[in-house]
């Protein structure tokens, strides 16, 4: 999609480029590290052909809040890992960051157009979804159901995924380059995809077994079909972030990791009666820490931020010394 709204803009005459088009991508700051590097190559090559000809394309890059981010809320807070039952991190770390680019922008412009990447052939889901929506007559627009003033256009709904292979592998980008790591990444990898999303309507492949390129830390999926992928193929230096993904898994609902109160002070029990634990200990969100650093060290690349470590520390001395409060009193 992004090729063609490149190509698309050469062919506007610069008198008649009078709207600014945005470029977004999210980091959730828990992407796979090789498709991060390919995001990073893109943007970058995207950003400096478009000033090269003068088109004006804003290149973007969302990002969770500070206090929101995945690290901050399983370790700081100690929020156990999402799983399908509660799958926190999407909104957070996807559709909220997102979300909130694209309202300011509605707030500066009276209104936004999202061109989507989405396709009718990627799933029966995404098919339904699409369905779901109906465009304005004579349009090709749809309102957004949850961002008033934003219009949802999709440019490449109909075209089949062999359609997409095909115009990719027949024609360079416009900013230069070739698709040849676009279709690297993918042979590397399994499975479908986990595009840019803005409700959870639309993010039908996040967090599920078709999710190609999604967080290296995703627990909702029973087994990382990506990472894997890449190990298989010889990118053995992702194994240490398979085994430390797998470890978080396990010890998710292991009591011995788990507070018996939730964060609000209180015991708490389903209809049934079960028992339902509270957010991971200080303790355990010690050593979910110490080993994510020993990981990081293996791996050799930044999983975790100084700035979330930071976030992390502040978020434990208050729960401390809330904790030794109650325990004077």
């Amino acid at each position: 999609m992004t090729h063609a709204v490149f190509a698309a803009l050469e062919e506007i005459p610069p008198s008649l480029r009078t709207r600014e088009i945005h470029v977004v991508s999210n980091d959730t700051m828990v992407e796979s590290p090789l498709v991060l590097t390919h995001l990073n190559m893109s943007s970058t090559a995207i950003r400096q052909a478009a000033e090269g000809l003068s088109l004006p394309m804003v290149v973007v890059r969302t990002l969770p809040d500070p206090d929101k981010t995945f690290w901050v809320l399983l370790i700081g807070k100690g929020y156990p890992s999402p799983n399908n039952q509660m799958r926190w991190c999407t909104d957070r770390l996807k559709i909220s960051p997102t979300s909130t680019y694209i309202k300011k922008n509605i707030e500066k412009h009276s209104s936004a157009i999202v061109l989507l990447g989405v396709r009718k052939s990627e799933s029966n889901t995404r098919l339904k979804t699409i369905e779901k929506y109906k465009d304005i007559e004579d349009t090709n627009l749809t309102p957004h159901s949850s961002l008033p003033g934003a219009f949802i256009f999709r440019p490449i709904v109909d075209l089949s995924t062999d359609d997409v292979w095909e115009i990719l592998g027949t024609y360079s980008p416009p900013w230069g380059g070739t698709h040849r790591d676009l279709f690297q990444l993918y042979r590397d990898a399994e499975g479908g995809e986990c595009p840019v999303v803005l409700s959870k309507d639309e993010a039908p492949g996040c967090g599920t077994n078709n999710s190609r390129f999604g967080c290296w830390t995703c627990t909702v999926v029973e087994k990382d079909r990506s990472l894997q992928g890449f190990i298989d193929s010889g990118k053995e230096v992702y194994k240490p972030l398979v085994e430390y993904r797998n470890w978080l898994v396990q010890i998710r609902n292991d009591p011995e990791y788990r507070s018996a109160i939730r964060r609000n002070g209180r015991l708490t029990f389903d209809l049934s009666g079960k028992h339902i634990p509270g957010p991971f200990t200080i303790q355990a969100r010690r050593e979910i820490l110490s080993r994510l650093l020993d990981t990081q060290k293996e791996f050799g690349g930044e999983l975790i931020t100084g700035a979330e470590i930071e976030m992390i520390n502040k978020i434990w001395a208050v729960e401390i010394q809330s904790q030794e409060s109650l325990v004077d009193a």
